[in-house]
């Protein structure tokens, strides 16, 4: 997946310092830069940039509804959008988005092969049903944040919100903090790596959900997981953990409590209670506790194992 942005240098006509409030002002532009432009005012009107081919938005303010559907090899840089645009680019392809700030609630929806990179975007409901998204150095605030999207990649990002991840396939995150619940559910192919997941009931569902170098904080994360790997990763406020999960999980540190995994070996320094009771279904997982490095060097694991018959 890489997102193709406008590279060249445009050579058609420029449009700069107007302002337009009128619906469909500048529709099916192409070939066209437009810089220092404002869309707002008395009009009110929708879908200003609509149907837009080949174009580029720069230094620009929107406070109009709809403002960027059905855009194709568009870039939005250091542009602003208020919390009037709502559901501000639609149905969208091969564009990029850069240095912006973005309140619109809705913001991406349908999109494919979309860069998003150096923006602080406040969207409830961001991303959903796009396909070949890549983030960079952004701060996102939504909910819901990228459901049932696909084939995503994310590198350094700050992001807050309920339910994020939901219904996902192929998705890559690393070097960001998340702080969400209900992250990943039902979602397939996720691999994250040296970042920070903070939130209630993670991962829920999954299947073959990774995380490597993470720190893990919340309660009864990673339960109902199929194919969950874990490796080198700690685990803070972590209760009722791995519930029913296929899980291989190496922990250093503690985790506050394992209840009834259904397979695989869970390994940690410590653990504050193995919970073996009211399971639904048969669970044979292990659970090991790693031993302090012995005067003559070696580690133990066999004598604090605990199984699940």
């Amino acid at each position: 997946m890489q997102p193709t942005p406008i590279t060249k240098e445009l050579k058609t006509k420029k449009i700069e310092n107007q302002t337009f409030d009128e619906e469909r002002a500048l529709y099916n532009i192409k070939d066209t830069e437009v810089i220092n432009c404002t869309f707002a005012g008395e009009a009110d009107g929708e879908s200003v940039l609509k149907e837009g081919r080949n174009y580029k938005v720069k230094n620009c303010s929107f406070s109009l509804r709809y403002p960027m559907w059905h855009a194709q090899k568009f870039s939005l840089i250091n542009s602003s959008m208020d919390d009037k645009t709502r559901a501000p680019l639609w149905y969208c392809t091969d564009g990029e988005i850069n240095g912006c700030k973005i309140d619109g609630v809705k913001c991406l929806r349908e999109c494919k092969n979309i860069l998003v990179k150096g923006s602080n975007i406040v969207s409830p409901e961001f991303g959903w049903k796009c396909s070949d998204i890549k983030i960079e150095d952004s701060t996102i605030d939504s909910m819901y944040f990228l459901f049932e999207t696909n084939n995503v990649e994310i590198k350094n990002l700050t992001m807050t919100g309920k339910y994020s991840f939901q219904y996902m396939n192929n998705l890559h995150i690393t070097d960001s903090n998340l702080d969400t619940k209900d992250a990943f559910w039902h979602s397939k192919n996720v691999l994250v790596e040296n970042s920070v997941v903070k939130g209630e009931y993670l991962g829920w569902f999954s299947e073959n959900l990774t995380l490597i170098n993470c720190r893990i904080i919340g309660t009864q994360p990673l339960c109902y997981c199929k194919n969950l790997k874990l490796v080198n990763c700690t685990m803070e406020n972590t209760d009722l953990a791995f519930e029913y999960s296929d899980a291989d999980a190496d922990i250093i540190g503690h985790i506050d409590s394992v209840k009834n995994p259904k397979s695989g070996t869970i390994v940690a320094d410590s653990v504050g209670e193995i919970i073996e009771e009211d399971a639904i279904m048969p669970c044979s997982g292990k659970v090991i506790i790693r031993q302090p490095e012995a005067a003559d060097g070696t580690n133990g694991f066999t004598l604090k194992q605990r199984n699940f018959l």
